[in-house]
């Protein structure tokens, strides 16, 4: 497919596009009424999904990004079908893959993002696969309005978050090896008894390869957790002016972004953040020689994208201590007897995540006067999970930290 190709430059807080000479840029993604109605999206992982454009390295790109849920935030739009999917089949819808001419396989992929502009609504609900949805399950929806400075919604009166807009996913394509050896493992995990979201034809993107006919449709991978190619890594500190390397395992790399989210707590604890449709423009450099990355990305970027949005901020701490008789949820499927029997467990840090993350849920109903589910959003789109000590055995530390600016400032 030959790429449009436009100049851009910055005014007045919006884009501007025109053809006059300058810098060309790769424009992907935004057709139709859902992704598997664009040519420039796709929501499943097969190194056999084709490319959607081309870009030579440094060429800026613009991705118009679908939200999580490919539905539309506008709150009066009615109810989308495929939301009932319980294998949650539309999520991730993803613009690209970007082939990055140059790129072979064996190369580092340096991705920039240069600008994100947030669509004009957002979204935030309480998944099954939140931190404690076991003991909170909603259901609650909460809808933003969204600017380039803040996200408000009716459902939150009072509260106000400050736009920290990334992408939950930023991804390349595997290899044929590598991907065999994370299906084969997932499907291992599966049986097991873990939580894997396996092969789902239903709402795949492209049809054609992962659809209820497609030629891969058993094979094709789920976008929703992140493995070595990058994908849905959903760390909130690579918003604009991070680069993020990820590796090339085919020639082209496949370079794909989604799942942009307007502001979301270190954690996304109740299972998503202010999802939002959003305007990603990126550039790109290649390492050639550059490290494997066998174990994850890397990313590197400006310290401004550690800080919490806040002048103040209130915390609280967890440890892996439960009840006698307690299985925390995630160890369920190991079927350990030892785990029941004791109160204490030796440095778990799931289970102090979620010690630390109920006290901060608690916190924030006493001192705000909001419901368990209200403050369950905030915690999702606002409060930082992290580790304090990983060494004092047995009992690890994990911290919850709440930016208490996002209470103080009147709503616009």
């Amino acid at each position: 497919m030959k790429p449009l190709v436009w100049t851009w430059f910055w005014l007045l807080g919006g884009w501007m596009i025109t053809n006059c000479a300058a810098a060309e840029v790769v424009i992907i993604g935004g057709e139709g009424h859902d992704c598997r109605a664009d040519p420039g999206c796709f929501n499943r992982i097969h190194p056999e999904i084709p490319m959607a454009a081309r870009a030579e390295p440094g060429q800026t790109i613009l991705l118009h990004t679908r939200n999580s849920e490919d539905i539309d935030l506008d709150p009066d739009a009615p109810p989308d079908p495929r939301e009932a999917d319980p294998q949650f089949g539309a999520v991730h819808p993803l613009t690209g893959p970007v082939h990055i001419n140059g790129a072979v396989r064996g190369d580092v992929l340096a991705v920039t993002l240069l600008d994100i502009e947030p669509g004009a609504y957002g979204m935030t609900l309480i998944t099954p696969d939140g931190l404690v949805s076991d003991a909170i399950a909603g259901p609650l929806t909460v809808r933003w309005r969204l600017n380039r400075q803040f996200a408000v919604s009716d459902a939150l009166p009072g509260v106000r978050i400050p736009n920290a807009s990334f992408p939950g996913v930023v991804t390349v394509l595997p290899g044929a090896a590598e991907h065999t050896r994370m299906l084969r493992r997932e499907v291992a995990l599966a049986a097991a008894g873990g939580t894997v979201y396996g092969p789902h034809p239903l709402y795949a993107s492209p049809d054609s390869i992962c659809g209820p006919a497609g030629t891969h449709k058993d094979e094709c991978l789920r976008t929703i957790p992140p493995r070595e190619h990058g994908g849905n890594l959903d760390i909130r500190y690579l918003g604009v002016g991070a680069t993020l390397y990820l590796p090339c395992y085919i020639d082209g790399c496949g370079l794909a972004v989604g799942d942009v989210h307007f502001a979301q707590g270190d954690g996304e604890v109740a299972g998503t953040a202010i999802e939002m449709d959003a305007h990603v423009s990126l550039t790109t450099r290649l390492i050639k020689d550059g490290p494997e990355l066998l174990r994850g990305a890397h990313y590197e970027g400006p310290a401004r994208l550690l800080e919490i949005p806040s002048r103040t901020f209130y915390a609280t701490t967890g440890m892996p201590l439960k009840p006698r008789g307690d299985v925390p949820p995630d160890m369920a499927y190991l079927a350990a007897p030892k785990i029941a029997t004791l109160e204490n467990l030796s440095k778990d840090l799931t289970l102090a995540a979620r010690n630390a993350l109920l006290e901060m849920i608690d916190h924030i109903q006493r001192a705000y006067g909001l419901t368990r589910e209200q403050a369950y959003i905030v915690a999702s789109v606002a409060v930082d999970l992290r580790i304090g000590q990983l060494v004092d055995a047995p009992n690890v530390v994990v911290t919850a930290i709440l930016p208490t600016d996002i209470f103080q400032a009147d709503q616009p």
